[in-house]
Parts: C-alpha cells; structure tokens; sequence
C-alpha cells in the first residue's frame, strides 16, 4: 500500500525540519511525500532544499489559503492512502505510517483515525490537551464528536468520489469534509487506539476568539449544504469536547 503524506508550509522555518524528518524516518518505506509551500520568503525553501532528494513531489507558489494548498496536495498524489501532516506537527515516532498501514490492509478501511496531542509551542515535550477520539458511532456528529484531522488518512478514491475540501469554508472546512465524508456518505473508518502525532498549540481556528466564532458558525453551515439537519445542542457539545481535552 502506498501511502502519500501532504505537509502545507508558509513561512515555517522554525518547525519544518522536525516536520519532514518524522516523514522521511518512517520505518513504513512505500511513502510518497509532498510538500505544497505558499510561496515563504523565509528561510523555509532553505531547509527544504537540504530534503529535496528524498522529498517525491515539490511545489512552491501562491495560493488562496490553507486548504486551496491541500487541494493542491491531493490532487498531486498518487497513493493509495493521503494523510496529512501540518508543517506544526510531527508524528510521535518512526513506527506511525506502519500502523496506519496494517489498520488500512486489516480491516479493509476507507479512512483511519486517532488520537493526537497538543503540545507547548516551545517545549514540545510539555502536553496541552490530549485529544483522545474514542469510537465513532452513527450518530457522533450530532452530539459533537469529530476526530482530529491531522490524524485522518483517507483512500484517495474517497476524495475523487466525494470531493476534496469545500473553499466557501476559511475555518472549518476540515470539519465539513469529516462531516461529508462520514456522517453523510458513510465510509468505513476504524480507530487506530493510539497517539500518533504531536501537534504545537495555535492553530488557524483556535488562534483567537473570534475565529473560534467563525469556526462554530461554519460548523452549523456544513450540515446546512450538505442537506442534513443537526440537533440543537450539536453546536454546543463540540467545544465542551475540547475543554474536556484539558483534563
């Protein structure tokens, strides 16, 4: 099984080198990698350059945003597998891709998941918040429940079937395609039980506030275009998952 990992980057000197080498230590060989950079005009293309002989595709130029670039991404694979990893973000050790690997062949998946940490920008030793999945059932989406997405690996056929993320949405796009993908068109997912990625607190939605607003009135907005109606309380239980994270 090949399984290609897409990593976005934009002026992301200071993380990318731990990024790619948690990629390219994999002990899991049939990798494809793809790095889709915005165009940095940091030293960012620097410490790429050191990784371009082992990197399989490369691409830097402007885009219309964070997940225009993983659209680019995507459709830049060949795998039989796309998983996603921020320039932010690592996985916690070489053994990871395998173990998506054998979960995917095992129990013949259309999407694997797990669980992820958030962890102190600076001293990524120090955990913020545990993400912890749990099993998905058919009515999760309506009581809150998404998995992480930078732990969500996915058939590539599930993206020329269904579509790739939708880019009405700037913060919550993630959650509509999970949301699409799952809940709506009913792929086979499976659990892999484990931590798998480490990823630095201060992402896009949670980087202020109003974005976290932004991001709930989207979230409300992707059940609406694709036809489906959520319970009342589901807007409310999706963040009180998170501040259950902290515990």
């Amino acid at each position: 099984m090949k399984i290609s990992i897409i990593t976005i980057t934009f002026n992301s000197a200071a993380t990318i080198e731990q990024t790619i080498n948690s990629v390219l230590d994999q002990s899991y060989e049939n990798i494809e990698y793809i790095i889709v950079d915005g165009g940095s005009t940091d030293k960012t293309l620097e410490v790429i350059e050191k990784y371009k002989s082992k990197i399989s595709k490369f691409v830097s130029e402007k885009d219309n945003g964070l997940y225009d670039a993983l659209n680019k991404g995507i459709g830049m694979a060949s795998g039989d597998v796309v998983g996603i990893l921020h320039s932010d973000d690592f996985y916690i050790d070489n053994t990871v891709i395998g173990k998506y690997a054998n979960t995917f062949i095992k129990n013949n998946s259309e999407a694997v998941y797990s669980d992820l940490f958030y962890v102190n920008k600076e001293d990524t030793n120090k955990i913020i918040r545990k993400w912890k999945s749990g099993n998905h059932k058919p009515n999760s989406f309506l009581h809150g429940w998404m998995p992480p997405h930078p732990t969500f690996f996915v058939k590539r056929e599930i993206y020329e079937r269904f579509g790739k993320f939708n880019l009405d949405f700037k913060h919550s796009a993630d959650y509509e395609l999970m949301l699409r993908f799952i809940h709506k068109h009913k792929i086979k997912i499976n659990y892999l039980h484990e931590f798998t990625i480490k990823m630095r607190v201060g992402g896009q939605s949670n980087a202020s506030v109003q974005n976290r607003v932004n991001a709930n009135i989207e979230d409300r907005k992707a059940w609406h275009v694709n036809g489906m109606k959520a319970r009342f309380y589901t807007s409310y239980l999706k963040p009180f998952r998170k501040i259950l994270q902290f515990f």
